[in-house]
């Protein structure tokens, strides 16, 4: 009960303090409205509303995680309130988890405002809205994490958007969002492979437009393996340079 507790107070303090501010809001509706005005003009209506969903819901996910994970996590530590985290009586992986929950739900939320405008303009009735939220999550949850292991390795916040950009902007081109990943040079497609974004958005890819590279159990389990394989490196990362 008292873990429960914990980890309630520090995702309430999260979302107070740093979600539901108004700039955070703006930019979770601005962000992926602006991206859907500008891949909608840049198509000049040769691709409809629903083909773009995809890739504009992933790519609002992973800005929307973790750009906030890095300013969170950052600002903590600068403030030293990350290492009073560190020495109350909860488990490195409930602080893990109470700490990135927030930027999941933050980036959920993102993933479904271009769904909210394409409602209005498109007919999303063939929509698998199952196979779609599965997706959302996978892809917030391996988002959130990723941040979170970029945040807890540097020290200011400048530090950490730029190292995000390093594996954000490559990742959104090479994850078969807007280019297919059989067009792709035979060089870049081992990296494909190598990136979570490119399953979960292969996922979003099979339930919105039913068009998918993968079988969908294999993208399922690829992505649980990789969110198994991140929280350990964060919770690695955070014991190796706090409390060791």
């Amino acid at each position: 009960m008292e873990t429960f507790i914990a980890f309630w107070n520090i995702l309430k303090k999260d979302i107070r303090n740093y979600y539901l501010k108004p700039p955070n809001i703006s930019w979770g509706i601005i962000f992926p409205l602006s991206w859907t005005l500008i891949q909608f003009i840049r198509s000049s209506g040769d691709i409809g509303i629903v083909e773009l969903l995809p890739g504009l819901m992933a790519m609002s996910i992973l800005f929307g995680t973790t750009s906030m994970l890095a300013v969170t996590i950052t600002f903590e530590k600068r403030s030293k309130s990350f290492d009073r985290l560190l020495l109350a009586p909860i488990s490195i992986s409930i602080l893990v988890s109470a700490k990135i929950l927030g930027a999941i739900l933050f980036g959920i939320v993102n993933a479904f405002v271009p769904v909210v405008f394409a409602a209005f303009l498109a007919d999303l009735s063939g929509v698998n809205w199952g196979l779609t939220l599965i997706s959302v999550v996978l892809i917030a949850v391996t988002s959130a994490l990723l941040g979170l292991l970029v945040a807890v390795s540097v020290r200011e916040v400048f530090e950490a958007q730029t190292l995000s950009n390093f594996f954000r902007f490559p990742m959104l081109f090479l994850c078969g969002l807007f280019i297919p990943i059989d067009k792709l040079p035979v060089i870049l497609k081992p990296i494909s492979f190598c990136l979570p974004l490119t399953y979960g958005a292969d996922m979003l890819n099979s339930g919105i437009i039913h068009n998918s590279s993968f079988n969908i159990l294999f993208s399922f389990v690829i992505m649980l393996l990789f969110m198994v394989l991140l929280f350990y490196l964060c919770k690695r990362n955070i014991e190796k340079k706090w409390i060791l």
